[in-house]
């Protein structure tokens, strides 16, 4: 990989030695204060007593002494990785002392007085890529990592840091590349009886290169879930069970039950995972029409989560007929992602809600055009029954469409615009062809797509949209 274009600016900064503490703040077994830079090396030999010298890729026992009497206040492991082999590209030293950020705050005092300068968040990871260690689709996946909040988050960042979108991408990026050579070949040796590319096989790649990146873009549905996760707004009259359900569905008494309508009279938030998907579970307000100031303000809140959220869980009582508000909610949701939990099932039905159709709200076929409504699920929170049946329900949901890689996928906004901004350059370059527009012409639209695939690894991304995403990072990395 080639390193990163760099600004004189960034040229300089780089030829200044970095410091912080990498590890999370508070006290803990171990503490590790990073530096890299020209200077690491010499700066880490003065905050510490090496019992042997330095050496690439090795750990050595080191003393902390006390600045001021000398005596050892600490033991640390000292780790040395040597330029250009180390992650920043740069000479780096890691100093693993005990986890008292007395102690670490006192090593990064001590570097700073030696010459080092406060790293910036993310400042190591953002190094790393202006070396060319990393792109910057896998600078942005190790802030994923850190932030993954389920396994399966970190799994998909972790196959990002190992570069699989960058190499999903490649394909198509060199196709467009092969096709620009050949247009441009075809202009400028015009007279050397080059051949002109023909109109039909401009299209017929641009299509392949077209299809590539279509599949790229449909992942970000996906993808999106994974990354920021889904919330389920749990909803229905009062006193159907909706509280009990959402305790159920946490395996804690979470919400406040009572036997009286209209106990839940504010939002309740709660966090969990489902099929490796955060899902953010609300318990709303009962929906009905009441003159209580109070309950009415959760009323209208809980119809703004119900318009808002990913997906909806409607509660009805199973032992009782359906209202007719509850059948036009019920209706109103086909199309959406939502279930039916017809609960209180310990007691005999009266009205059963079943209704055809599968998980997938999406149109079904030419010969059924029709989004299937949603489906029912009988449960019982006080016993528990069918609550797995409607956890498995949820996690068909929002599972991973049937066929879509999970290698490679668009997790970011960032990277999704960017594939829908190449997607539409291809377009462009193709109803360029179809008017008969000179070539020369539609080398623009496809150099434009090719600035865009570019950008997803920062081959020309501007400093600022650099600044802008290293400065989400914690300080240390």
């Amino acid at each position: 990989m080639q390193p990163h274009p760099q600004t004189t600016e960034r040229e300089s900064v780089a030829q200044e030695t970095i410091v912080a503490i990498s590890t999370p703040p508070g006290r803990g077994g171990i503490g590790i204060v990073r530096l890299s830079g020209p200077h690491a090396v010499e700066i880490a030999s003065r905050l510490v007593r090496l019992r042997a010298p330095m050496e690439h890729a090795r750990a050595r026992l080191a003393e902390v002494p006390d600045p001021d009497t000398g005596e050892r206040l600490d033991e640390a492991m000292v780790t040395y990785f040597a330029c250009p082999n180390s992650y920043t590209g740069e000479d780096l030293v890691e100093i693993a002392a005990h986890g008292s950020p007395v102690i670490l705050e006192m090593l990064v005092r001590l570097a700073l007085r030696s010459g080092a300068r406060l790293a910036r968040p993310g400042e190591f990871t953002e190094r790393a890529f202006l070396a060319g260690r990393i792109d910057l689709t896998q600078a942005e996946a190790v802030r994923d990592l850190i932030e993954a909040q389920t396994l399966y988050q970190a799994r998909i960042a972790a196959e990002q840091m190992g570069g699989a979108l960058s190499r999903r991408v490649h394909p198509a990026k060199e196709k467009l590349v092969e096709l620009i050579a050949l247009l441009e070949a075809g202009i400028d040796f015009a007279e050397d009886d080059v051949e002109v590319t023909p109109d039909g096989e401009i299209v017929t790649r641009t299509d392949t290169i077209s299809a590539e990146l279509g599949a790229l873009a449909r992942s970000f549905e996906h993808g999106r879930m994974v990354h920021a996760g889904l919330r389920l707004a749990i909803v229905g009259r009062p006193n159907v069970g909706k509280s009990s359900l959402f305790n159920r569905l946490l395996e804690r008494e979470r919400a406040i039950v009572t036997a009286s309508p209209g106990t839940t009279r504010d939002l309740v938030t709660e966090r969990l995972s489902l099929g490796g998907i955060p899902l953010e579970l609300v318990d709303t307000a009962g929906l009905r029409e009441t003159s209580e100031e109070a309950e009415t303000i959760g009323v209208r809140k809980s119809r703004e989560v119900l318009a808002e959220a990913d997906l909806v869980l409607v509660v009805v009582d199973g032992s009782v007929p359906l209202l007719d508000d509850e059948l036009a909610l019920i209706d109103s949701l086909v199309g959406r992602r939502a279930l039916v939990a017809q609960n209180k099932c310990d007691l005999p039905p009266t009205n059963p809600v079943e209704r055809p159709g599968k998980l997938d709200f999406a149109d079904q076929s030419a010969e059924n055009p029709a989004p299937a409504p949603p489906v029912s699920v009988r449960t019982s929170a006080l016993t528990g029954e069918g609550v797995q049946q409607l956890r498995d329900a949820l996690a068909e949901m929002i599972r991973n469409p049937a066929g879509e890689s999970e290698s490679g996928i668009l997790t970011s906004l960032r990277h999704f615009e960017a594939v829908s901004a190449a997607l539409a350059a291809l377009d462009a370059a193709k109803a360029a062809v179809a008017s008969k527009i000179p070539h020369e012409m539609v080398l623009l639209d496809l150099y434009a797509a090719l600035r865009q695939l570019d950008s997803l690894t920062g081959e020309t991304t501007a400093d600022d949209i650099l600044n802008r995403i290293f400065s989400t990072f914690c300080i240390g990395k």
